[in-house]
């Protein structure tokens, strides 16, 4: 099992008053599966997001990462755990505007502790995967908005993460080109990758295999 949430809990304090944003989550994700979590905003989604890609802890609860508890781990080793387990699509592309492509995908392999040689073997890899094997020296302001978001995730992917956590992925794309983007996600999935999408959009989420839906800090299965 990749994720194992059991009866997780987020708390904040907010003017002296403590507010529950989630409530007893319980959520199990296995190795190869594409699940959605669908929530307006508000829902507590982004909350929940936030601690499944160890950006953020339960208050309570627990939470196993490949079987690992990583509410008990210092900070040092959740950066680690984020930078070598989870790749991370956002609505925005957050490409650094003077490298290119393949120079963008590369760049958390650094953090990784690859030389210079095997992380442009890997990023022009995960480039040709997502279709911009002739675009590996273009930059950001060279690409479309759908060129960008699939540089992303390119970057997610180079470093074979164990899981790809992808926020409102579609977000800032035309139809199009989210169209192409969901298409890519099936590809990757089809091929074993492990994939948990953030979303409002019931459209997008019905890519998906599986289908969550939370509202006021509440977790239910719809599909």
């Amino acid at each position: 099992m990749i994720v194992d949430i059991k009866n997780v809990n987020k708390d904040y304090i907010q003017e002296k008053m403590t507010v529950n944003v989630l409530k007893d989550i319980n959520l199990s994700v296995d190795k190869g599966e594409y699940i959605a979590i669908m929530g307006p905003s508000g829902s507590g989604k982004t909350t929940l997001m936030n601690i499944i890609g160890c950006l953020d802890i339960q208050t309570s609860g627990e939470y196993l990462l490949e079987e690992q508890d990583v509410s008990k781990v210092n900070d040092d080793k959740m950066s680690e755990i984020r930078n070598e387990k989870i790749g991370f699509v956002f609505q925005q592309f957050h490409l650094l505007p003077k490298l290119n492509a393949m120079e963008n995908v590369a760049l958390p392999l650094l953090y990784r502790g690859y030389e210079k040689e095997e992380r442009m073997k890997l990023a022009s890899e995960a480039l040709e995967k997502v279709g911009l094997g002739e675009r590996k020296k273009f930059m950001p302001n060279q690409l479309s908005g759908g060129q960008c978001q699939r540089v992303a995730i390119a970057r997610a992917i180079a470093g074979n993460p164990i899981l790809l956590l992808a926020d409102e992925p579609t977000g800032a794309l035309d139809t199009k080109s989210g169209e192409q983007v969901m298409e890519l996600f099936k590809k990757l999935n089809d091929e074993g990758a492990t994939i948990i999408m953030i979303t409002h959009e019931q459209e997008i989420a019905e890519h998906a295999n599986k289908i969550y839906y939370i509202r006021d800090g509440m977790l239910r299965k719809e599909k």
